[in-house]
């Protein structure tokens, strides 16, 4: 059967087949540090995932998939997880498909696509596969980037701040305060980001903001807690700037998502 509970183990590298599906009801788990020799796809229809790798942090809301290449190590972090679905892809399948880790938004095609394989027998044989298959794969290569994902800096003199970034009371607190609190300056600060996230503190400041506020939103905490927990000077800031980042008001955001 497809469908596994937590307390079963699991290797899709133990499985032969174009496509491997998983289903499961996880709740709070953490997967621990990982990789596979098959590309991952990746979803759920409830609960949020925090998922590590690589120098990269990607917040994977329901009804987003993350697409994970083959070898690339990776830990996911799963909050009230139901109704989980998880596609491992042949090796012989990679020069189809992206090489690029990214959190891709679903359409209902793909949506009754990764149902329906979630569910298949680990034996279903190849030929079965096959139709479904290509046109899963069609319709990833043309999927758009969700873009929820923070790059994270290398810099040693920041990794005591980092090491806890995906804890719940982790803060990315303003420049002058994160200069205090690393002991270096504000523009050496500035130099490091642009040089190993591609953009300045501010910027990924605010990209952190957005992902955290999707996180506690599909935790169902309120937007006046979310906009106090965040730092923004009241919650009408707080719901314009989650607008300006998502094209939808917090609220119409979580309907969206239902």
């Amino acid at each position: 059967m497809a469908y596994i509970s937590i307390e079963q183990e699991f290797c899709a590298d133990d499985y032969n087949g174009l496509v491997i599906g998983l289903a499961a009801d996880l709740g709070n788990h953490d997967s621990g540090e990982h990789r596979h020799n098959k590309d991952q796809l990746l979803f759920s229809h409830h609960g949020c995932m925090v998922i590590t790798l690589e120098g990269v942090k990607c917040v994977l809301p329901p009804m987003r998939a993350a697409w994970i290449p083959a070898g690339v190590l990776h830990n996911a972090q799963m909050n009230n997880v139901t109704h989980y679905r998880s596609l491992y892809f042949d090796q012989a399948l990679q020069p189809q498909l992206s090489r690029e880790m990214k959190i891709i938004d679903i359409n209902p095609l793909m949506s009754a696509l990764l149902e329906r394989m979630a569910y298949w027998p680990f034996d279903k044989p190849n030929q079965e596969q096959l139709n479904t298959v290509n046109l899963l794969i069609e319709e990833l290569n043309f999927a758009t980037d969700s873009h929820l994902n923070l790059p994270l800096p290398h810099d040693i003199r920041l990794q005591q701040w980092l090491a806890d970034i995906n804890h719940p009371d982790f803060l990315a607190p303003s420049l002058a305060e994160l200069s205090q609190l690393v002991g270096a300056s504000q523009k050496t600060i500035t130099r490091i980001f642009n040089k190993e996230t591609g953009m300045p503190y501010q910027s990924w400041r605010q990209q952190w903001r957005l992902l955290a506020a999707i996180e506690l939103l599909v935790q169902g905490q309120r937007i006046s807690d979310i906009s106090y927990r965040l730092n923004f000077a009241n919650d009408s800031a707080f719901i314009y700037f989650f607008r300006q980042k998502t094209g939808f008001t917090p609220l119409n955001f979580m309907i969206e998502l239902k």
